[in-house]
């Protein structure tokens, strides 16, 4: 259980300010087929997370366990620092949005934001920390859920009210708190 809510929580806490929390506000914007929109994001984040939850367990499973903790730590704090950085929307794949509907528009661009995201590094080293893949993916599609569909459905309104800069040291200090927990765990 202890896996299922560190992902959750950590996750949601990651997402706020994410460019791929900043997608979900242009495809909000774009489409009003807001179930469409929040379908696409659930169907991108098992895929994404399942694949990345697995790797962690994975590569957690062949490495030695001395170097295996270490790796975790070390991969919680980077992920707390790369957190700080700010992220914008990136417009190269955006000529998807125009060609299909809502749904295929959301899975196919969220799936492809995702890769190498901040979040989706994270699910990579849960998956390493907690080996257990379905949990894992199960809290880190909650949090993303959490995270978007807010968004999705309330828009600016919401976006002009949470204060990114408080999330996103909130966020840094949480995953440096676990890196630091995994050391000594």
């Amino acid at each position: 259980m202890d896996a299922f809510l560190t992902s959750t929580v950590t996750v949601a806490i990651a997402e706020i300010g994410d460019k791929t929390q900043l997608l979900s506000l242009f495809l909000a914007a774009r489409y009003r087929h807001k179930w469409s929109i929040i379908s696409g994001i659930f169907v991108a984040t098992v895929l994404n997370h399942f694949v990345s939850a697995w790797f962690g367990s994975w590569i957690i499973s062949v490495l030695p366990q001395d170097t295996a903790t270490y790796v975790v730590a070390a991969s919680f704090i980077a992920v707390g620092l790369w957190v700080l950085i700010p992220d914008k929307a990136d417009d190269d794949d955006m000529g998807v949005v125009r060609k299909y509907g809502a749904f295929v528009a959301t899975t196919v661009l969220f799936f492809l934001a995702e890769i190498g995201d901040k979040t989706q590094i994270a699910t990579v080293v849960l998956g390493a920390q907690y080996s257990n893949v379905w949990l894992v993916t199960l809290g880190t599609t909650i949090g993303m859920m959490l995270a978007n569909v807010p968004v999705v459905l309330l828009g600016n309104k919401l976006m002009q009210k949470l204060p990114l800069d408080l999330a996103r040291y909130m966020a840094s200090a949480l995953f440096i708190v676990l890196g630091v927990v995994a050391l000594f765990w």
